[in-house]
């Protein structure tokens, strides 16, 4: 009887003591499973730039030694919490084997952990140097997607492209494919082209050719202008024709112009 008792009163006690420990490491774990993580003391979990490169410069080369692309930033800062690089006034530099370089430059610019993309960003210009007859040719718009050995380069934000001497297209998102050598225009693609004033008897350029994507709906041209004025040069004893301006409106129509 006196056994049976003491059994008795010895679990009464372990039980409760049991139940307590098992809450206490209950609590515990959700305890540390809803806690945010330490920071580490290294500091690699907090944001903080673990160098900083001013007048940063990289280039890379193609396969035949020939200089590929450079990409240049006033700073460079380098963040070893997601690996991340930031860049204050980038400069992306395209080159090409017997041809201008083109340069594209904005406020800020970010590149990615890999390395295979590089983003500018506020106040974009890109700059395609004038040769061969062709005027100089710009891109603005506020952000840029480039892939360097892709030679891709995308935007889904409103462009404006001016093509010296008179040419302005306005357009909403764009793709240029350099080994396609073309310029896609996605959306709301609104155009104004002057043709130069050439001498009477001279042959026209031909203009590049812009045309719709398969399954959409062609262009309107709407003419301004839409007479033809000829003046005699009394210098050079030869006629002169002034084309007259064009203007080219879409509003979903994708425009494909092969870009030299």
């Amino acid at each position: 009887m006196n056994m049976h008792m003491h059994l008795a009163t010895r679990s009464a006690i372990v039980y409760p003591l049991a139940l307590l420990t098992f809450l206490a490491l209950l609590t515990f774990w959700i305890n540390r499973t809803v806690q945010p993580e330490e920071p580490k003391l290294d500091g690699s979990s907090r944001h903080d730039a673990d160098y900083v490169m001013s007048n940063f410069v990289t280039t890379q080369t193609d396969i035949k030694g020939d200089l590929h692309y450079k990409l240049a930033a006033v700073e460079m800062r380098h963040f070893p919490d997601d690996d991340s690089t930031e860049l204050q006034r980038p400069r992306y530099t395209q080159f090409a084997v017997g041809k201008p370089y083109t340069q594209a430059e904005g406020l800020r610019g970010y590149v990615s952990t890999d390395g295979e993309e590089v983003q500018l960003v506020d106040n974009v210009k890109v700059t395609r140097q004038a040769f061969e007859g062709k005027g100089e040719m710009t891109v603005e718009t506020d952000y840029l997607n480039i892939r360097p050995n892709e030679d891709l380069v995308t935007t889904k934000s409103p462009v404006v492209i001016r093509q010296a001497p008179k040419t302005v297209i306005y357009a909403t998102g764009m793709i240029y494919e350099k080994q396609k050598r073309t310029v896609t225009l996605l959306h709301k693609v609104r155009a104004h082209y002057e043709k130069p004033v050439l001498p009477a008897g001279a042959a026209k350029p031909v203009s590049a050719v812009s045309k719709a994507a398969a399954n959409d709906k062609p262009a309107k041209t709407e003419n301004k202008a839409t007479k033809k004025k000829i003046k005699t040069s009394a210098k050079l004893g030869e006629k002169q024709v002034q084309a007259e301006p064009q203007t080219i409106n879409t509003n979903n129509a994708r425009i494909r112009r092969r870009y030299e």
